[in-house]
């Protein structure tokens, strides 16, 4: 049985989600952490470290340089594991407990590229 939907929200809110393509240049180890990894994301304009807790998902994140992907841009900063994170990594399966998947791009776009 799937996830029951979550409540409304108003398109006011939706469009307050800077959502963006980047590409993954760099997977890196976060040493303080047994779930955390480090991004590097190129946004065109800008880049941004990005932690996510990848470890237990991904045998192999570093498999994940080179990719574009979502990512949500403005959320606030936040530290995890004595770093900073600015931004979140999208991916689809973890809130439903099954093997985490990215969303990919059916050709590639330029980074920084927003969703809708």
């Amino acid at each position: 049985m799937g996830a029951p939907v979550k409540e409304n929200i108003k398109y006011s809110d939706f469009e307050k989600l800077d959502i963006r393509v980047g590409t993954i240049l760099h997977v890196d180890d976060v040493p303080d952490s047994n779930k955390l990894v480090c991004l590097t994301v190129d946004f065109g304009d800008f880049k941004r470290t990005i932690l996510t807790a990848l470890k237990e998902e991904r045998e192999n994140p570093e498999e994940l340089e080179g990719m574009q992907t979502l990512f949500l841009v403005n959320m606030a900063p936040r530290k995890m594991a004595g770093m900073t994170s600015a931004g979140m990594l999208l991916d689809i399966g973890y809130e439903d407990n099954i093997p985490s998947v990215m969303p990919t791009l059916e050709h590639p776009v330029p980074n920084g590229t927003r969703m809708c």
